[in-house]
């Protein structure tokens, strides 16, 4: 295996995330912006670098003016049928997302699938599935394929797939970006 050169690594990412975010259906990315904004709520589940991924568009999200809690903060309050919940999975088989997804279901929020696999568990509980076509265990024709370790490509989309659409939010809510820092942590 040859040594990659710092330069030659990015060009190789970049084209990967590019390839897999311009294959996310608009539609779909057009059905979540609306079910956010409709939300009282908006919960997000994941685990692991997903997770990471998700509390980083919470984040984003809060900073435009959603409410936005992380599934298991000391802080959280009850899911009820006017929020919800984003799952990020990307097998959509993963044990605590999943769990979560049916709780929730059961309580009467809307659930959004973030995820590769069209047919996973989740495809009879999520009311959106928002798919990020990357190479998961499904081995669907269409998917992205990449040479990065395990899920890195689908930590990265999920990733930018929260900012691509918290621009979008703050266009459609033509926010003042410079009066968007009064939102900030500022207990730095």
């Amino acid at each position: 295996m040859e040594e990659l050169t710092f330069s030659t690594a990015a060009d190789i990412v970049l084209h990967e995330t590019e390839e897999a975010l311009h294959a996310v259906d608009p539609e779909a990315v057009e059905t979540y912006l609306s079910l956010l904004e409709g939300a009282e709520k908006v919960f997000f589940v994941g685990v692991g670098r997903v997770l990471l991924s998700l509390e980083a568009i919470a984040k984003r999200y809060n900073h435009l003016g959603i409410h936005t809690v992380v599934v298991g903060q000391i802080t959280e309050p009850a899911i009820t049928p006017k929020d919800v919940l984003v799952v990020g999975s990307g097998s959509g088989n993963t044990l605590f997302p999943s769990g979560i997804a049916r709780k929730a279901k059961q309580l009467g929020a809307t659930v959004i699938h973030i995820g590769s696999n069209p047919d996973s568990g989740l495809k009879d509980v999520a009311d959106l599935f928002l798919r990020i076509p990357v190479a998961s265990r499904a081995k669907a024709p269409d998917e992205v394929q990449s040479v990065q370790p395990m899920t890195s490509l689908f930590e990265q989309s999920l990733l930018l797939l929260g900012d691509i659409t918290a621009f979008m939010l703050v266009r459609r809510k033509q926010l003042d970006l410079e009066g968007l820092w009064q939102y900030h942590a500022n207990l730095e």
